[in-house]
């Protein structure tokens, strides 16, 4: 089967990836494991409240972050991970091995690092809220891939300066006013067009000598800046966060969110690909349409309307 125009959405290949054995991390064991020379006292609180609290610097925690970004980086696991996904590889049949391989190190090493910098667990909850852990999961993604807003939403999200801010506020309103927004800004810049042909190019831009994808490896010079943005993100969240910062990543988020209101509200420009013409096939306005697509004439959601219409004819 050939993915070559095949899309899968960033929100899909997440927790398709996310339930590939050893994704998800065990919070209280990979503290244990990072902090294994801590005296039982200190290791109590590490759990309790995060390293952070606990005492330990920045410079401590920027060793141990650099460490666990070149270990993910060079680790992989090869295509033989599918076999166990629920369900075999029929389960992942939509999704290119090679994309999950991917994302299924960068979200372990996104939690160790959240984890790092004192974050709860995602999933040790007793009643876990999907909805809000994957939200969480592409926030982090977001960051690791650079999307804008995506940074001032993890430092608002994980500071305490924050958080403590953000109290005052009804957290309905907050979710929706700045939460959303980011999250759905984030997927469309990731997610919209992430074809199998699209992710090899844009890895090929960072390793031309490749020239595309590796199935069965992670690159050091792709894996490891995407770590690197993330643990920036956290550590100014707890060691260099202050009102002026706070002020300015609200603003950012708030013309992340102004931008995506935009969107929505676009008004659907209507593109003629020969309706009026009965002796064209829907078939061949659907091609058509395709290549204006690819041309980046009409956008992904002008496309899918077409299609649908086209479809109905059929």
């Amino acid at each position: 089967m050939s993915y070559q125009n095949t899309e899968f959405s960033l929100v899909n290949v997440i927790s398709t990836a996310a339930q590939i054995p050893g994704v998800k991390v065990n919070r209280a064991t990979f503290l244990c494991e990072i902090f294994e020379d801590a005296t039982p006292d200190r290791l109590q609180q590490i759990l309790k409240d995060g390293p952070v609290a606990a005492g330990y610097s920045k410079e401590a925690l920027r060793r141990i972050a650099r460490k666990l970004i070149n270990e993910r980086t060079l680790a992989s696991s090869g295509a033989s991970f599918l076999t166990g996904i629920p369900g075999g590889l029929a389960m992942a049949a939509t999704i290119p091995a090679d994309v999950l391989q991917f994302y299924a190190v960068a979200l372990r090493m996104a939690q160790e690092l959240a984890y790092l910098y004192g974050e709860e667990d995602l999933w040790g909850r007793e009643q876990p809220d999907d909805e809000a852990i994957m939200n969480q999961l592409v926030l982090y993604c977001g960051v690791m891939f650079g999307v804008s807003g995506a940074a001032q939403g993890v430092r608002l999200l994980s500071s305490q300066l924050a958080k403590e801010a953000m109290k005052r506020l009804p957290q309905k309103a907050l979710t929706k006013t700045f939460y959303y927004p980011v999250i759905k800004s984030i997927c469309k810049a990731i997610g919209l067009k992430m074809t199998k042909e699209v992710f090899a190019k844009s890895v090929a831009k960072v390793l031309p000598i490749l020239g595309g994808i590796v199935s069965g490896g992670i690159t050091l010079t792709t894996m490891r800046p995407m770590g690197q943005r993330l643990a920036a993100a956290l550590e100014r969240a707890h060691f260099a966060y202050s009102e002026s910062i706070m002020d300015a990543d609200w603003q950012d988020l708030m013309t992340v969110r102004e931008e995506e209101l935009a969107r929505e509200t676009e008004p659907t420009v209507e593109i003629s690909i020969g309706d009026e013409d009965e002796a064209v096939s829907p078939l061949d306005k659907m091609e058509k349409a395709k290549s204006l697509l690819d041309a980046g004439i009409i956008t992904q959601q002008e496309f899918t309307k077409i299609k649908a219409k086209l479809i109905a004819k059929l």
